[in-house]
């Protein structure tokens, strides 16, 4: 009983483990959602000469270069660049199409007036999520390591299970609330943010998976709570019938004496 009271802890601490680090790793990363943004190609100069719009008309210094497009009505998407970006929580960043690297503005910033409110209550879901994961995480340690009773560790299980449980649910609420924010951002944010074509990163896959393995925890911790429970009412049962034969026997043989005493 101890053995497997012993595994099923050690099974929920490491799910409880890994989902605090994936959710503490999407939250602090920017790729919850990337994609590409279509923007107008910069005119060509010194430093320009590729991917750039000749408004000169001077076709000789660049009549060799076959990414130079010179402008006219009838060059439709030669006209834009279409760069990569990828958002987060806190950042958004877009590659920077006149130097190397990225630049990078607050998403706060971005998202429209109305949605800013829910992107607060986004964040804060997201900070008492990993808080309850550190919470749910620290019990489970301590039953595993510091648990001296059935009954003490029953106890510790149970708040772990409930911790783990509400922390989890917080979790899915701000993981959906960012994704509605993000959602409505792109079709009423700036015009020189609006994506072209997105599609969810992986630190959003992080975030789900952390919300998987802290529910797997969960259910692990409530598991085990549940068998312990079983478990020890049935020994405490085999224990009071065993006590009851023996009683039984003992009268019997108390009855028997009297009798031949008699």
């Amino acid at each position: 009983m101890k053995t497997n009271r012993r595994c099923r802890a050690l099974l929920a601490v490491s799910l409880n483990l890994m989902a605090l680090l994936f959710s503490t790793t999407a939250f602090i990363t920017t790729h919850w959602c990337e994609g590409t943004q279509r923007v107008p190609k910069p005119s060509c100069g010194k430093e320009k000469k590729t991917n750039c719009l000749n408004y000169s008309g001077n076709e000789t210094a660049n009549e060799t270069n076959q990414n130079v497009v010179h402008y006219s009505w009838e060059t439709g998407d030669d006209r834009f660049l279409f760069r990569y970006f990828h958002t987060g929580i806190w950042y958004s960043c877009e590659e920077n199409i006149n130097a190397a690297g990225e630049k990078c503005r607050s998403f706060i910033d971005l998202a429209p007036a109305s949605e800013k409110g829910v992107l607060w209550l986004s964040v804060v879901s997201e900070v008492l999520y990993i808080m309850l994961l550190v919470v749910g995480f620290s019990l489970m340690c301590l039953e595993l390591f510091h648990s001296s009773s059935v009954i003490d560790g029953l106890k510790l299980n149970a708040f772990a299970a409930v911790f783990t449980v509400l922390s989890g649910l917080l979790g899915m609420v701000a993981h959906m609330m960012y994704t509605q924010v993000f959602q409505v951002t792109v079709s009423l944010g700036p015009e020189d943010w609006r994506p072209h074509s997105w599609d969810y990163g992986w630190s959003f896959c992080l975030a789900w998976g952390s919300f998987t393995c802290c529910m797997a925890a969960s259910v692990t911790t409530l598991n085990s709570y549940t068998k312990t429970v079983i478990e020890f009412r049935h020994k405490r049962k085999i224990f009071e019938q065993g006590f009851r034969e023996e009683q039984n026997f003992l009268d019997q043989e108390a009855i028997k004496y009297f009798r031949e005493r008699s």
